[in-house]
Protein backbone atom coordinates (compact mmCIF):
# COMPACT_ATOMS: atom_id res chain seq x y z
CA UNK A 1 0.00 0.00 0.00
CA UNK A 2 1.59 3.42 -1.28
CA UNK A 3 -0.33 5.48 1.43
CA UNK A 4 0.30 8.75 2.30
CA UNK A 5 -0.89 11.36 4.57
CA UNK A 6 -1.05 15.16 3.62
CA UNK A 7 -1.24 17.55 6.48
CA UNK A 8 -1.95 21.38 7.12
CA UNK A 9 -3.79 21.27 3.81
CA UNK A 10 -7.31 22.28 2.73
CA UNK A 11 -9.38 22.34 -0.64
CA UNK A 12 -10.62 25.69 -0.75
CA UNK A 13 -12.75 25.40 -3.65
CA UNK A 14 -13.92 23.50 -6.82
CA UNK A 15 -14.49 25.06 -10.79
CA UNK A 16 -15.75 23.38 -13.38
CA UNK A 17 -16.30 24.30 -17.37
CA UNK A 18 -17.85 22.51 -20.53
CA UNK A 19 -17.19 23.15 -24.30
CA UNK A 20 -20.83 24.70 -25.29
CA UNK A 21 -21.22 21.96 -27.80
CA UNK A 22 -23.41 19.03 -26.27
CA UNK A 23 -24.10 15.62 -28.18
CA UNK A 24 -25.93 13.12 -27.49
CA UNK A 25 -26.34 9.57 -27.88
CA UNK A 26 -28.91 9.60 -30.03
CA UNK A 27 -26.55 12.04 -32.87
CA UNK A 28 -23.93 9.60 -33.80
CA UNK A 29 -24.87 7.64 -36.83
CA UNK A 30 -23.49 4.58 -36.48
CA UNK A 31 -26.26 4.12 -33.46
CA UNK A 32 -29.91 3.07 -34.54
CA UNK A 33 -32.22 3.95 -32.01
CA UNK A 34 -32.59 1.11 -30.43
CA UNK A 35 -28.52 1.04 -30.19
CA UNK A 36 -28.82 4.20 -28.71
CA UNK A 37 -31.55 3.31 -26.82
CA UNK A 38 -29.63 -0.10 -25.18
CA UNK A 39 -26.27 2.30 -25.00
CA UNK A 40 -28.20 4.46 -22.75
CA UNK A 41 -29.69 1.86 -20.32
CA UNK A 42 -27.06 0.30 -19.85
CA UNK A 43 -23.88 2.14 -19.89
CA UNK A 44 -25.53 4.96 -18.74
CA UNK A 45 -24.23 8.12 -20.84
CA UNK A 46 -26.72 10.12 -22.89
CA UNK A 47 -25.17 13.49 -23.28
CA UNK A 48 -21.53 14.90 -23.54
CA UNK A 49 -19.84 17.98 -24.02
CA UNK A 50 -17.60 17.82 -26.74
CA UNK A 51 -14.53 20.45 -27.59
CA UNK A 52 -14.56 21.65 -31.41
CA UNK A 53 -11.62 22.23 -33.47
CA UNK A 54 -9.65 24.58 -31.36
CA UNK A 55 -10.81 23.90 -28.29
CA UNK A 56 -7.85 23.07 -26.19
CA UNK A 57 -7.93 21.25 -22.12
CA UNK A 58 -6.14 24.47 -21.38
CA UNK A 59 -8.62 26.76 -22.63
CA UNK A 60 -11.09 25.17 -20.29
CA UNK A 61 -8.55 24.94 -17.49
CA UNK A 62 -8.09 28.85 -17.78
CA UNK A 63 -11.36 29.79 -17.73
CA UNK A 64 -12.05 27.66 -14.83
CA UNK A 65 -9.02 28.79 -13.30
CA UNK A 66 -9.91 32.25 -13.85
CA UNK A 67 -13.46 31.85 -12.33
CA UNK A 68 -11.86 30.22 -9.13
CA UNK A 69 -9.41 32.84 -8.12
CA UNK A 70 -11.67 35.51 -8.51
CA UNK A 71 -14.28 33.70 -6.18
CA UNK A 72 -11.81 32.79 -3.42
CA UNK A 73 -10.85 36.67 -3.92
CA UNK A 74 -7.07 35.30 -4.04
CA UNK A 75 -4.27 37.66 -5.20
CA UNK A 76 -2.83 35.96 -8.11
CA UNK A 77 0.71 36.42 -6.73
CA UNK A 78 -0.09 34.38 -3.78
CA UNK A 79 -0.22 31.21 -6.18
CA UNK A 80 3.09 29.38 -5.40
CA UNK A 81 2.62 25.81 -7.50
CA UNK A 82 0.41 25.48 -10.46
CA UNK A 83 -0.11 21.72 -11.69
CA UNK A 84 -1.47 20.95 -15.04
CA UNK A 85 -3.12 17.33 -15.25
CA UNK A 86 -3.77 16.50 -18.65
CA UNK A 87 -3.53 13.71 -21.60
CA UNK A 88 -4.25 16.27 -24.32
CA UNK A 89 -1.56 18.96 -23.71
CA UNK A 90 -1.41 21.60 -26.04
CA UNK A 91 2.21 20.35 -27.32
CA UNK A 92 4.47 17.42 -26.99
CA UNK A 93 6.41 20.22 -25.61
CA UNK A 94 6.80 22.71 -23.48
CA UNK A 95 4.47 21.99 -20.80
CA UNK A 96 1.41 23.05 -20.42
CA UNK A 97 1.48 24.84 -16.75
CA UNK A 98 4.13 27.01 -18.07
CA UNK A 99 1.91 28.42 -20.77
CA UNK A 100 -0.95 28.49 -18.59
CA UNK A 101 1.54 30.44 -15.16
CA UNK A 102 1.53 33.24 -18.06
CA UNK A 103 -1.91 33.50 -19.52
CA UNK A 104 -3.37 33.49 -16.08
CA UNK A 105 -0.82 36.35 -15.10
CA UNK A 106 0.70 33.91 -12.01
CA UNK A 107 4.37 35.47 -10.56
CA UNK A 108 7.25 33.79 -12.35
CA UNK A 109 8.22 32.83 -8.81
CA UNK A 110 5.13 30.22 -9.21
CA UNK A 111 6.60 26.61 -10.10
CA UNK A 112 5.00 24.76 -12.64
CA UNK A 113 4.17 21.15 -13.74
CA UNK A 114 2.42 18.46 -15.92
CA UNK A 115 1.19 15.53 -15.00
CA UNK A 116 -0.63 13.21 -17.57
CA UNK A 117 -2.16 10.50 -15.09
CA UNK A 118 -5.61 10.59 -16.91
CA UNK A 119 -8.43 9.27 -14.95
CA UNK A 120 -6.60 8.86 -11.68
CA UNK A 121 -5.24 12.95 -12.32
CA UNK A 122 -7.06 14.48 -9.09
CA UNK A 123 -5.74 12.19 -6.74
CA UNK A 124 -2.47 12.01 -8.51
CA UNK A 125 -2.81 16.02 -8.47
CA UNK A 126 -3.40 16.33 -4.64
CA UNK A 127 -1.23 13.61 -3.76
CA UNK A 128 1.50 15.44 -5.37
CA UNK A 129 1.08 19.19 -4.87
CA UNK A 130 -0.60 18.49 -1.52
CA UNK A 131 2.81 17.17 -0.28
CA UNK A 132 4.78 19.45 -1.56
CA UNK A 133 2.63 22.08 0.53
CA UNK A 134 2.21 20.60 3.67
CA UNK A 135 5.56 22.07 5.21
CA UNK A 136 4.09 25.66 4.55
CA UNK A 137 6.83 26.73 2.34
CA UNK A 138 3.76 27.29 -0.43
CA UNK A 139 0.50 28.76 0.99
CA UNK A 140 -1.33 28.44 -1.98
CA UNK A 141 -1.77 26.28 -5.14
CA UNK A 142 -3.99 25.54 -8.09
CA UNK A 143 -4.51 22.27 -9.37
CA UNK A 144 -5.84 21.89 -13.36
CA UNK A 145 -7.12 18.74 -14.25
CA UNK A 146 -9.18 18.48 -17.53
CA UNK A 147 -8.56 16.65 -21.07
CA UNK A 148 -10.20 16.94 -24.67
CA UNK A 149 -10.63 13.48 -24.95
CA UNK A 150 -13.09 12.88 -27.49
CA UNK A 151 -10.32 14.56 -30.12
CA UNK A 152 -8.18 11.22 -29.27
CA UNK A 153 -10.89 8.82 -30.51
CA UNK A 154 -11.37 7.58 -34.14
CA UNK A 155 -15.11 9.08 -35.18
CA UNK A 156 -15.98 6.09 -36.48
CA UNK A 157 -15.23 4.22 -33.21
CA UNK A 158 -18.33 3.23 -31.68
CA UNK A 159 -16.40 1.14 -29.18
CA UNK A 160 -14.53 4.56 -27.91
CA UNK A 161 -16.09 7.86 -28.83
CA UNK A 162 -19.49 7.30 -27.49
CA UNK A 163 -18.04 7.08 -23.95
CA UNK A 164 -16.24 10.36 -23.29
CA UNK A 165 -16.93 13.86 -22.44
CA UNK A 166 -14.20 17.07 -22.44
CA UNK A 167 -13.98 19.23 -19.33
CA UNK A 168 -11.76 21.54 -17.66
CA UNK A 169 -11.43 21.92 -13.48
CA UNK A 170 -9.47 23.92 -11.26
CA UNK A 171 -9.13 22.76 -7.81
CA UNK A 172 -7.96 25.20 -4.86
CA UNK A 173 -5.24 24.72 -2.23
CA UNK A 174 -4.12 26.43 0.99
CA UNK A 175 -1.62 25.82 3.39
CA UNK A 176 -3.97 25.64 7.57
CA UNK A 177 -2.13 24.60 10.22
CA UNK A 178 -4.30 21.77 11.69
CA UNK A 179 -6.59 21.32 8.68
CA UNK A 180 -8.12 17.25 8.98
CA UNK A 181 -5.43 14.76 6.92
CA UNK A 182 -6.12 13.79 3.54
CA UNK A 183 -5.08 10.43 3.24
CA UNK A 184 -4.23 8.62 -0.27
CA UNK A 185 -3.71 5.46 -1.25
CA UNK A 186 -2.49 4.78 -5.20
CA UNK A 187 -1.38 1.74 -6.51
CA UNK A 188 -0.56 0.89 -10.23
CA UNK A 189 -0.22 -2.47 -12.82
CA UNK A 190 1.62 -1.57 -15.45
CA UNK A 191 1.45 -5.09 -17.11
CA UNK A 192 -1.83 -3.78 -18.38
CA UNK A 193 -0.48 -0.48 -19.92
CA UNK A 194 -1.97 -1.62 -23.37
CA UNK A 195 -5.34 -1.66 -21.97
CA UNK A 196 -6.20 1.73 -22.51
CA UNK A 197 -3.49 2.96 -25.18
CA UNK A 198 -2.72 5.27 -27.90
CA UNK A 199 -0.68 2.80 -30.18
CA UNK A 200 1.26 5.83 -32.34
CA UNK A 201 1.45 8.94 -30.49
CA UNK A 202 5.08 8.98 -28.73
CA UNK A 203 8.43 7.72 -29.65
CA UNK A 204 8.17 4.59 -29.42
CA UNK A 205 5.96 4.18 -32.17
CA UNK A 206 6.34 7.31 -33.84
CA UNK A 207 3.45 8.82 -36.21
CA UNK A 208 3.83 8.28 -39.60
CA UNK A 209 1.69 8.72 -42.32
CA UNK A 210 0.80 4.83 -41.61
CA UNK A 211 -0.47 6.41 -38.53
CA UNK A 212 -3.32 7.76 -40.16
CA UNK A 213 -4.46 4.78 -42.10
CA UNK A 214 -8.06 3.38 -41.01
CA UNK A 215 -8.57 -0.23 -39.75
CA UNK A 216 -12.26 -1.85 -40.07
CA UNK A 217 -11.71 -4.11 -36.68
CA UNK A 218 -15.66 -5.61 -37.11
CA UNK A 219 -18.88 -4.62 -34.60
CA UNK A 220 -18.25 -1.54 -35.70
CA UNK A 221 -14.78 -0.44 -34.74
CA UNK A 222 -13.02 1.84 -37.07
CA UNK A 223 -9.60 3.09 -36.24
CA UNK A 224 -6.01 4.41 -37.14
CA UNK A 225 -2.90 3.49 -34.66
CA UNK A 226 -3.02 7.49 -34.08
CA UNK A 227 -6.26 7.12 -32.20
CA UNK A 228 -7.00 5.83 -28.66
CA UNK A 229 -8.41 2.39 -27.83
CA UNK A 230 -9.90 0.28 -25.23
CA UNK A 231 -9.51 -3.33 -24.39
CA UNK A 232 -13.15 -2.86 -22.95
CA UNK A 233 -12.98 -6.19 -20.91
CA UNK A 234 -9.27 -6.13 -19.75
CA UNK A 235 -10.49 -2.26 -18.24
CA UNK A 236 -13.94 -3.85 -16.91
CA UNK A 237 -11.90 -6.58 -15.19
CA UNK A 238 -9.35 -4.31 -13.87
CA UNK A 239 -11.68 -1.45 -12.70
CA UNK A 240 -14.05 -3.97 -10.86
CA UNK A 241 -11.37 -5.74 -8.90
CA UNK A 242 -8.73 -3.78 -7.73
CA UNK A 243 -10.35 -0.60 -6.51
CA UNK A 244 -12.66 -2.61 -3.93
CA UNK A 245 -10.20 -3.52 -2.48
CA UNK A 246 -8.11 -0.65 -2.47
CA UNK A 247 -11.51 1.17 -0.67
CA UNK A 248 -11.86 -1.77 1.69
CA UNK A 249 -8.32 -1.67 2.65
CA UNK A 250 -7.92 1.86 3.60
CA UNK A 251 -11.50 1.96 5.29
CA UNK A 252 -9.94 -1.24 7.52
CA UNK A 253 -6.12 0.38 7.64
CA UNK A 254 -8.13 3.77 9.35
CA UNK A 255 -11.29 2.22 11.18
CA UNK A 256 -13.44 3.95 8.84
CA UNK A 257 -17.14 3.22 9.47
CA UNK A 258 -18.44 3.89 6.31
CA UNK A 259 -21.96 3.78 7.00
CA UNK A 260 -21.79 6.40 9.45
CA UNK A 261 -18.19 8.09 9.12
CA UNK A 262 -18.30 9.19 5.50
CA UNK A 263 -21.03 11.40 4.07
CA UNK A 264 -20.77 11.31 -0.17
CA UNK A 265 -18.21 8.27 -2.13
CA UNK A 266 -17.27 9.70 -5.45
CA UNK A 267 -16.69 7.41 -7.54
CA UNK A 268 -14.52 7.98 -10.96
CA UNK A 269 -17.65 7.98 -13.39
CA UNK A 270 -16.29 5.23 -16.09
CA UNK A 271 -19.53 4.08 -17.13
CA UNK A 272 -22.53 2.64 -15.11
CA UNK A 273 -21.70 -1.06 -15.07
CA UNK A 274 -18.33 -0.29 -13.73
CA UNK A 275 -19.95 2.01 -11.27
CA UNK A 276 -22.32 -0.31 -10.28
CA UNK A 277 -19.72 -2.81 -9.35
CA UNK A 278 -17.69 -1.04 -7.54
CA UNK A 279 -20.45 0.24 -5.28
CA UNK A 280 -22.01 -3.23 -4.82
CA UNK A 281 -18.38 -4.95 -4.49
CA UNK A 282 -16.95 -2.18 -2.11
CA UNK A 283 -20.40 -2.26 -0.01
CA UNK A 284 -20.91 1.17 -0.54
CA UNK A 285 -24.73 2.99 -0.12
CA UNK A 286 -25.95 3.82 -3.53
CA UNK A 287 -27.60 6.93 -1.71
CA UNK A 288 -24.15 8.60 -0.63
CA UNK A 289 -22.74 7.95 -4.48
CA UNK A 290 -23.73 10.86 -6.74
CA UNK A 291 -23.41 9.97 -10.19
CA UNK A 292 -23.54 12.01 -13.19
CA UNK A 293 -22.49 9.90 -15.87
CA UNK A 294 -25.68 10.54 -17.98
CA UNK A 295 -25.00 14.12 -18.92
CA UNK A 296 -21.16 14.31 -18.91
CA UNK A 297 -19.99 10.88 -20.27
CA UNK A 298 -16.48 10.11 -18.74
CA UNK A 299 -14.74 13.04 -17.83
CA UNK A 300 -11.24 11.01 -17.51
CA UNK A 301 -8.97 13.30 -14.41
CA UNK A 302 -11.75 15.96 -14.31
CA UNK A 303 -14.62 13.45 -13.16
CA UNK A 304 -14.22 13.80 -9.79
CA UNK A 305 -14.20 17.84 -9.74
CA UNK A 306 -16.90 17.80 -11.67
CA UNK A 307 -18.94 15.26 -9.66
CA UNK A 308 -18.55 18.06 -6.62
CA UNK A 309 -19.45 20.51 -8.89
CA UNK A 310 -22.39 19.13 -10.81
CA UNK A 311 -24.34 17.10 -7.86
CA UNK A 312 -23.05 18.22 -4.55
CA UNK A 313 -22.07 21.80 -4.70
CA UNK A 314 -24.63 23.33 -2.49
CA UNK A 315 -23.56 21.00 0.37
CA UNK A 316 -20.30 21.52 0.15
CA UNK A 317 -20.62 24.92 -0.01
CA UNK A 318 -23.18 25.16 3.33
CA UNK A 319 -21.42 22.16 5.26
CA UNK A 320 -18.11 20.42 6.14
CA UNK A 321 -18.58 17.01 4.64
CA UNK A 322 -16.55 13.24 4.91
CA UNK A 323 -15.37 12.69 1.82
CA UNK A 324 -14.05 9.60 -0.33
CA UNK A 325 -13.20 9.26 -3.71
CA UNK A 326 -11.90 6.39 -5.79
CA UNK A 327 -10.51 6.59 -9.69
CA UNK A 328 -9.09 4.02 -11.97
CA UNK A 329 -7.42 4.27 -15.37
CA UNK A 330 -4.76 4.80 -17.37
CA UNK A 331 -1.68 2.53 -16.74
CA UNK A 332 -3.07 1.40 -15.12
CA UNK A 333 -3.35 2.93 -12.19
CA UNK A 334 -5.95 3.63 -9.26
CA UNK A 335 -6.35 5.12 -5.61
CA UNK A 336 -8.88 6.09 -2.98
CA UNK A 337 -8.79 9.08 -1.16
CA UNK A 338 -10.45 10.21 2.12
CA UNK A 339 -10.98 13.80 2.87
CA UNK A 340 -12.61 16.46 4.63
CA UNK A 341 -14.18 19.58 3.14
CA UNK A 342 -16.08 22.90 4.74
CA UNK A 343 -18.07 25.86 2.82
CA UNK A 344 -16.19 24.90 -0.44
CA UNK A 345 -16.40 27.96 -2.51
CA UNK A 346 -17.86 26.30 -5.94
CA UNK A 347 -18.70 28.84 -9.29
CA UNK A 348 -21.50 27.93 -11.37
CA UNK A 349 -20.42 25.14 -13.89
CA UNK A 350 -18.91 27.65 -16.51
CA UNK A 351 -19.16 27.30 -20.44
CA UNK A 352 -16.55 27.73 -22.61
CA UNK A 353 -17.56 29.84 -26.03
CA UNK A 354 -14.70 29.71 -28.28
CA UNK A 355 -13.91 33.22 -30.81
CA UNK A 356 -15.30 32.23 -34.20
Amino acid sequence: MALFTIKNVRIKGVSAVVPETKVSTYDYDFFSHDDADTFVKTVGIENRYVATKGECASDLCHLAAERMIQELGWEKESIGILSFESVTADYRTPPTSCILQDRLGLSTECMTFDLPMGCCGFLYSVCVVGKMMQTGDVRRSLLLIGDTITRMSSPKDKSRIPLFGDCGTAVALEYEDGAEDIVIDMNSYGKGYQALITPHSGFRHQVTPKSFEYEDFGNGVVRAPVHSLIQGMDVFAFAITRPPKSIKALFEKLGIDKEKDIDYFLIHQANKMIIDKVVKKSGLNPAKTPSNIREFANLGGASIPMLMVSEIAEELRQKKLYLMASAFGLGLSWGTMLFHTENLVIPQLGVYHIDK
